[in-house]
């Protein structure tokens, strides 16, 4: 059985793949039916891949259900194909397709509808655990009992069954809308184009030329560490992906130089949450702002305000494991570990690379761009032995794709289930009443507590897919705080991220752990304080919205990054607790002060800047005066 399980995988997997890449560019289906097709195949591989316990491996009864289950989704959604798409006009219930039906269902369309709610629901547990099926459960409760709601949780007259499912599974706009959408036309393609580079050798590249770069620097394993996974985090777009995969290589490397194994971790996990910020790719968080932010913006657009603060992230990162380096004594590796050059896998690299960004700046759909640039990269790899594609490779591609696209459609299909509630319910635009009077009297306050909500929903949860949820729920205040509506929608973004380096569920950092053999909880707290700059940056760029390069006023741009890097350093010399020698709590104290006084004033405010200014002055004199006095 489990052979059966393993061969219908590896059949359906480049399956999905292929169509995927035919239908995106040369569309041949109506939107409801592209959707239902892939959502077919990827809950269907889910059922295939993930048993329904880690127990049921071998027992036969339990992987017949896993095979029936399949079934069902190939049924339920298979249903929705034919009563939506006009090939398949003849077999249309009274006539007329699902969509000209709506409020006139039948009964078997409700039946159907209800059983593939509740295999959505089974798929994502199975694929990302508990938290969002029960976010979806409690959501469609509220739908259901909105009139025993108390005042405080938005009551409402409660609607009956069929009309929730109605909602989310039969019509567009839950299952079947946005968040499906977004991993059909955009996500799965760049998860794609991340495999195919990874066969071909053309990721290696990224990890050695960080070591190179870094061979002869103070705590260089860890900077290649931060590098390497603010790259491939940008392809992947997973925090917990990307530590698996480059902290293999990257964390024993830190333990060998000296690092603790929690702090190795701890590096690792604040460097791969960080990768989604790195355009031009930035996993699937710019496409998903592609249709969230209103009034719409450009891909270029996205990327461009993407930059400055990617760039912040991991420059203070790279000084506090320079400074962390300097305080605990890891010298220089003083020697290239890696004697061969880099040859053609650097080359598809850089064609990779360069061709995506050549096509997006021509204008191309993110999705044409990345096809296109697939082809290249496939021709290109072409010319060598060593990095060629046969029919086995491209096999293990597609198949690699589907392994780590499933997750994602079953992640989305389930957050279609709170989007089709939102929108029935209107709780969406209800919700602004209760953050704008906070956002009129302290908009520090009112992001705060965007801030927290995002941390908490984003628990456990791939930071896109939490991003998906916070612009949902909260998409109609950002325009009403007063500030830009791109720079909210990072702010958020930002902090979706964020939840998978902060404890007590920091699931980046947990996966590093185990690759460190390190406590969870001690990497998680390691992972944390070298993120911290991460929890700054959003208020930052809110304050300061020239540095999402928003801004055609070159000086004020100009004038604000200055401000931001000088705040940097003081931040990163207090999170690593040494400067030009260790420090104590007092000097971390001041330094982290005038950290946030620099980099937090608000746009206009000289006095708090010039506060900020004089109290790193006074830090820096202080460590002077204590290095000169233990020198004597």
């Amino acid at each position: 059985m489990p052979r059966l399980k393993s061969r219908l995988f590896r059949i359906l997997a480049p399956l999905l793949s292929l169509f995927i890449l035919v239908e995106v560019n040369y569309p041949q289906l109506t939107p409801q039916a592209q959707l239902a097709i892939f959502a077919l195949l990827g809950l269907s591989l889910v059922f295939l891949k993930y048993p329904v316990h880690r127990s049921a491996a071998g027992n036969i009864p339990l992987q017949i259900l896993d095979l029936f289950l399949a079934l069902a989704v190939v049924f339920c959604f298979g249903y929705i194909l034919i009563q939506t798409d006009p090939v398949f006009q003849t077999y249309w219930l009274n006539g007329r397709s699902l969509g000209n039906r709506a409020g006139l269902e039948h009964p078997l369309d409700h039946i159907v509808g209800l059983v593939g709610l509740l295999l959505v629901l089974e798929a994502t547990r199975r694929a990302i655990g508990l938290t969002l099926p029960l976010l979806a459960l409690a959501f469609l409760a509220y739908a259901a009992c909105g009139y025993a709601m108390p005042d405080w949780l938005f009551p409402h007259r409660g609607y009956p069954w069929d009309r929730i499912v109605s909602q989310v599974f039969l019509h567009s706009q839950g299952v079947f809308g946005i968040a499906l959408k977004v991993m059909f036309t955009y996500v799965f393609l760049f998860v794609l184009f991340g495999t195919v580079l990874e066969q071909t050798g053309a990721t290696g590249y990224i990890l050695a030329t960080a070591r190179r770069l870094f061979r002869s620097s103070t705590g260089g394993p860890a900077k290649v560490a931060v590098i390497s996974s603010g790259m491939m985090g940008s392809l992947s777009g997973s925090a917990v992906a990307n530590t698996a995969t480059t902290g293999t290589f990257t964390i024993p490397m830190m333990r060998s130089a000296g690092f603790r194994p929690a702090v190795a971790g701890g590096i690792e996990a604040a460097a791969s949450s960080g990768g989604a910020l790195v355009p031009p790719i930035m996993g699937a968080g710019a496409y998903m702002m592609l249709e969230m932010v209103q009034p719409a913006v450009t891909y270029l657009e996205i990327i461009k305000a993407a930059l400055v603060p990617a760039l912040l992230y991991y420059t203070a990162l790279l000084l506090v494991v320079h400074f962390y380096a300097r305080r605990i004594g890891v010298a220089a590796q003083g020697e290239d570990p890696l004697k061969r050059p880099p040859g053609v896998r650097g080359l598809i690299f850089l064609v990779a690379f360069f061709s995506l960004v050549f096509f997006l700046v021509l204008g191309y759909t993110p999705f044409r761009a990345v096809s296109i640039s697939l082809l290249c990269v496939l021709l290109s790899s072409a010319f060598s032995p060593l990095t060629r594609m046969g029919g086995r490779a491209l096999s293990r591609a597609l198949e690699g794709a589907a392994h780590g696209g499933v997750p994602l459609i079953a992640a989305a299909a389930c957050v279609g289930i709170i989007i089709g509630i939102v929108t029935l319910t209107g709780i969406g635009a209800r919700l602004p009443g209760v953050l704008m009077p906070l956002a009129k009297d302290n908009l520090i306050l009112a992001l705060l507590l965007l801030m927290v909500s995002t941390i908490i929903l984003g628990i456990g949860l791939p930071s896109a897919v939490c991003y998906l949820l916070m612009a949902t729920l909260v998409g109609p205040v950002l325009g009403e705080l007063g500030i830009v509506p791109l720079a909210a929608h990072f702010f958020i973004f930002y902090f979706g991220m964020m939840s998978m380096v902060t404890p007590p569920v920091a699931l980046a950092a947990y996966t590093a752990a185990a690759i460190a053999k390190a406590g969870i909880m001690r990497t998680g707290v390691a992972a944390f304080r070298f993120a911290l700059v991460g929890f700054t940056l959003p208020y930052a760029f809110i304050l300061h919205p020239e540095l999402l390069l928003l801004s055609p006023d070159l000086p004020a741009t100009l004038v604000n990054l200055c401000t931001a890097l000088l705040g940097i350093l003081p931040l990163a010399a207090a999170i690593a607790g040494y400067g030009f020698a260790p420090l104590n709590t007092w000097q971390r104290s001041v330094l982290l002060a005038a950290a946030l006084l620099l980099f937090l004033s608000p746009s206009g405010s000289v006095r708090l800047w010039l506060q900020g200014l004089a109290l790193l002055i006074t830090g820096i004199i202080a460590i002077l005066n204590r290095r000169y006095a233990s020198s004597l």
